[in-house]
């Protein structure tokens, strides 16, 4: 087994949390939120619990900011789907979603009630650009 594949296998065990930084997440376009620190506080909160990761662009500008949480392996076996939130704007929600993410994240955790506030489907193109 070669080091990248058991780097990999080591990480599966984890969410994946993927954070739209493109053309509108992350941008001016929505002012008043400091989108520099909301990417560090993910990544800060979850380093030992998920691997989380900044993309250019989710193609859900409508949503912007666009979280993606992405179960483990073991949440995927237990029923879980990648769940998009969008219009994460608010240091609280994202606190919210770093906590269910160290609880478990889809499939292995009750998700908070606010969620549903946040949770969008994606069209299925873009569904499958991230999700495979």
């Amino acid at each position: 087994m070669s080091r990248r594949h058991r780097i990999s296998a080591q990480a599966e065990p984890h969410c994946t949390v993927t954070v739209c930084r493109g053309c509108c997440c992350g941008t001016d376009t929505i002012p008043g939120v400091d989108h520099a620190a909301q990417l560090a506080a993910l990544k800060s909160e979850l380093a030992s619990d998920a691997r989380v990761r900044a993309v250019n662009c989710l193609d859900a500008c409508e949503q912007a900011n666009v979280i993606v949480v992405q179960p483990s392996t073991t949440g995927r076996a237990a029923g879980g789907r990648p769940v998009w939130l969008g219009l994460v704007n608010d240091p609280g929600a994202t606190a919210d979603i770093a906590a269910w993410v160290r609880a478990g994240g889809p499939g292995l955790a009750e998700p908070p009630e606010f969620l549903d506030l946040y949770a969008f489907g994606p069209s299925r193109r873009v569904r499958r650009a991230i999700e495979d």
